[in-house]
């Protein structure tokens, strides 16, 4: 059987699967069977509330294009983000977790539809909390705008743009992949050719990869 691997990092050590990039490739090669065989793999670098999952849907796309299955190390610790729960609901590949290898269409559907009712809880929850607050005579919204205020907000753009997710993501995996032994031209090849591109929509390059190690330099480009 062909297998196409998504692995889930964020740019926390452990990332918030729970596991590294190292801990998830191990629990697939332990899954493998004899005759079993690993296409090319597929890296999302999450953080903080990104919600889009492009990494994900290149995975579903080449292993459509090569009749693979999707393989996916911890299912369980995904089971919560409804994003990527509809996304492989409604993906019409066929996959397989390692811990939960039972997990099928029907699965996902259900852990899809309770995610998205726990979302739905904790909204109806924070309106009560809001509205319970200016009930007792807080005051709700924005606060007036002082010079101060508005020196912050440029402050928060200028990091924003020093952050921007092109360098983050980008970044996690110049760290996780130097780790592991690579030169700065190996990891820009890998990084172009999982579709990652700089900040300014360029192909990545030995000079560009290192300049986003976190190691080595702040993440700007």
């Amino acid at each position: 059987m062909n297998y196409v691997p998504y692995y889930r990092v964020s740019t926390a050590s452990q990332g918030k699967s729970g596991l590294g990039l190292s801990a998830q490739r191990e629990i697939v090669q332990r899954f493998l069977k004899n005759g079993d065989q690993l296409l090319a793999e597929f890296i999302e670098v999450e953080s903080g509330k990104k919600a889009n999952r492009p990494q994900l849907q290149a995975a579903i796309a080449f292993a459509k294009q090569h009749g693979a299955r999707l393989l996916i190390a911890k299912l369980d610790r995904l089971s919560r983000n409804v994003s990527f729960i509809f996304s492989l609901r409604n993906s019409e590949v066929d996959f397989v977790a390692c811990d939960i290898p039972d997990a099928n269409t029907l699965t996902v559907g259900i852990m899809a539809v309770l995610a998205q009712h726990e979302r739905e809880l904790i909204a109806d929850r924070t309106r009560q909390a809001l509205a319970a607050k200016k009930a007792q005579g807080h005051q709700l919204g924005m606060p007036n705008m002082t010079p101060a205020i508005n020196l912050l907000g440029r402050q928060v753009q200028q990091h924003n743009a020093r952050t921007h997710p092109s360098n983050v993501q980008a970044a996690e995996l110049v760290r996780l992949y130097r780790k592991e032994g690579l030169t700065y031209a190996a990891i820009a090849e890998r990084l172009n050719t999982l579709g990652y591109r700089t900040r300014r929509g360029k192909r990545f390059f030995a000079m560009s990869a290192q300049r986003l190690d976190p190691a080595r330099s702040a993440l700007i480009q």
